[in-house]
């Protein structure tokens, strides 16, 4: 039985130092994980900088590590703080997103930056990047519903309603700006995931026939990917007319607008990349009987990719599956990253049968699904 009792007097002691050395110490600890915490936005900002300034880009350019001052020209401008971009990248490489190399050269004193493993996520003018999420989760109008978060929990509805008067897909459709900062950060995550669903399921694709549909498609990057390596499918992108209207044209890819609330239009295998975690229970359900509607009883199959909760496994994106739910939390109204457990019970409610975990090495993981 723990016999600590940890009232105000007890507290205020060990804030004091009066306590014994370990709770002091292990107060001192939690004093400077609370700080962490509370300036941690200043991670996403200092990132969200790094990438309007397009630091990453210049490091890349030049196709060497470079100095402060090389970094501080090819920003180009006449005003430029070059202490506020020292201090900036001091900050970068102690949360180890560039590296500091330090010449040991007679004469040479300033230190060189290079780009890692991490840095290469923050460039822009690559195919494979993370820069369009850096810029769409730090965006203003992301960020304002995190202020409102306690106001969802003790009053219901979501945090971005609360902050913006409107639902999130509803603001899309009104805010040509923010829709496209919106798509082009639900597509640069479609490259990279998709990618690792192409590279560890070749034969699930293979075995498909016919038309593949990719349902809340987007601008149509996901499903042009998998018709690019499996030619033989005909891809359909469906999504919301808004969302469809930005969509540039593929080869092999026929975009379609609709409501997946409605109907879907009918293919051998459905694909879904992160799209039931933004609905609820009763929502997923009415998604899924349609997409069973939409599929032949034989030979359909849906092909979902979401993340599953494991409380028993522990990887490099555990915490960042717990931070996701309180994403999903904060944006849609139901929206949650869900359980192996939670996903079979909306896929029996759904009408279908039986179910198929596959591991990839990203946030999510491939659910097949079957009639």
């Amino acid at each position: 039985m723990n016999t600590h009792k940890y009232n105000g007097t007890n507290v205020e002691a060990m804030l004091k130092g009066q306590a014994n050395g370990t709770d002091d110490e292990e107060m001192l600890k939690g004093q400077a994980q609370i700080l962490k915490y509370i300036y941690g936005a200043l991670d996403g900002m200092a990132i969200r900088c790094c990438v309007q300034l397009r630091i990453a880009d210049i490091i890349n350019n030049h196709g060497r590590p470079i100095t402060l001052s090389e970094i501080s020209t090819a920003i180009d401008s006449p005003s430029i703080c070059v202490d506020g971009l020292r201090r900036l990248m001091m900050f970068l490489v102690n949360r180890k997103v560039f590296d500091e190399i330090v010449q040991s050269e007679v004469g040479e004193s300033e230190p060189r930056y290079a780009l890692n493993h991490c840095s290469k996520w923050l460039l822009c003018d690559t195919n494979v990047s993370l820069a369009p999420l850096v810029m769409m989760r730090t965006d203003p109008v992301t960020i304002l519903p995190l202020h409102v978060l306690s106001r969802s929990i003790k009053e219901g509805g979501t945090a971005f309603k609360a902050a913006h008067g409107k639902e999130l897909f509803e603001f899309c459709s009104l805010d040509s700006e923010f829709n496209k900062v919106f798509n082009e950060a639900m597509a640069c995550t479609a490259k990279f995931t998709t990618d690792a669903v192409i590279s560890h399921y070749k034969d699930g694709f293979l075995g498909s026939k016919g038309s593949l549909v990719d349902v809340g498609g987007g601008t149509g990057i996901a499903i042009s990917k998998i018709v690019k390596a499996y030619p033989h499918l005909k891809g359909i992108n469906f999504d919301l007319s808004h969302v469809i209207s930005t969509a540039p044209t593929y080869d092999g890819i026929t975009h379609v607008a609709g409501d997946m609330f409605k109907s879907i239009p009918p293919a051998e295998t459905i694909f879904m990349k992160w799209i039931l975690h933004d609905w609820s229970d009763e929502d997923c359900i009415k998604i899924l009987q349609n997409c069973r509607k939409a599929i032949p009883k034989e030979t359909g199959k849906l092909v979902i990719v979401e993340i599953v909760q494991q409380a028993t496994e522990h990887n490099i994106f555990d915490d960042m599956r717990l931070t996701y739910d309180l994403v999903m939390f904060s944006l849609f109204l139901g929206g949650r990253e869900r359980t192996e457990r939670e996903w079979k019970k909306l896929f029996d409610d759904g009408g279908f049968t039986r179910y198929n975990i596959i591991k990839i090495p990203a946030l999510q993981s491939i659910i097949e699904v079957f009639p």
